[in-house]
């Protein structure tokens, strides 16, 4: 089955390099690559910029996109891979909602820096808006510059109180599938042990994962959760992460922890966020 993966594009060479990981994660499956981007620039820098601007920061914009087009067919000679353009001039958000209900997208890729200054986070401002306001496919963030890695080792951080899908789920169990990757269930200890909702929680997931290579790990709660999530990716040479988005879920925390002193400017791995 054809995949459809949208890849927001600002024209840096940060959005290039997302590009290139994705062509090489799905480098045998047949796939329709969407490059997108967004022209909007504030509704007050709008209003004051004539026409003839307007038209100018479009056709500039239109131009780019297809050359970068360009260079991945001639960088990419997969006969699996097609390519096609969207240029919007709405906000970004808007932008990708629209792209994902009109060319039916299963996953977004796109890359993140840190934004700067006192209030670091984890992400990037445009990212953080992404995994908030997206609601209906998965974002796989990836860091700066990261080479591509086959994704063996998944890491599926949970608190195990959120009932997990069979839809939610299906993200993480498609790239399992493509790379023979191992499932690592990491709990990171906040009780002395399960109630009884944790307890049934984890006994779906087990069954949802049973055809898959999994195992589950428990870890103290010693500090800052991104802290720990980052022992454990150095820990057990993880090439990904991937977490439920879901309303009061320990990510809303991760995206907004400052990060200066803890796990960096950015994910150290590609970061699959999978909505509720």
């Amino acid at each position: 089955m054809e995949k459809r993966i949208l890849l927001p594009t600002d024209f840096s060479d940060n959005s290039w390099s997302a590009i290139v990981y994705a062509l090489k994660l799905y480098a045998d499956e047949v796939c329709t690559f969407h490059f997108l981007h967004s022209t909007a620039l504030g509704a007050t820098t709008m209003t004051n910029l004539s026409n003839k601007l307007k038209s100018t920061i479009h056709e500039t914009a239109l131009k780019e996109l297809l050359e970068l087009k360009e260079m991945a067919e001639s960088s990419d000679a997969n006969s699996n891979h097609r390519f096609e353009i969207i240029l919007s001039s709405k906000d970004l958000n808007i932008a990708v909602d629209e792209a994902i209900i009109k060319y039916d997208i299963d996953l977004i890729i796109m890359g993140t820096k840190g934004a700067t200054g006192t209030g670091e986070f984890l992400f990037g401002t445009n990212t953080v808006h992404l995994i908030n306001n997206i609601s209906m496919c998965p974002v796989l963030v990836l860091p700066e510059d990261y080479d591509f890695v086959e994704p063996k080792e998944i890491a599926f951080p949970t608190d195990f109180n959120h009932f997990f899908s069979k839809t939610e789920l299906e993200p993480l169990k498609q790239l399992a599938d493509m790379y023979n990757a191992k499932i690592r269930i990491v709990h990171i200890n906040e009780e002395e042990k399960l109630d009884d909702l944790q307890e049934y929680n984890l006994m779906v997931l087990k069954s949802y994962l049973f055809d898959y290579e999994h195992s589950f790990h428990w870890m103290p709660e010693y500090a800052k959760k991104t802290i720990e999530i980052k022992d454990f990716v150095t820990e057990l040479d993880i090439n990904m992460l991937a977490m439920i988005n879901y309303r009061h879920s320990f990510i809303e925390n991760i995206i907004k922890e400052p990060v200066i002193k803890k796990i960096g400017r950015q994910p150290i791995v590609p970061f699959l966020v999978i909505p509720e």
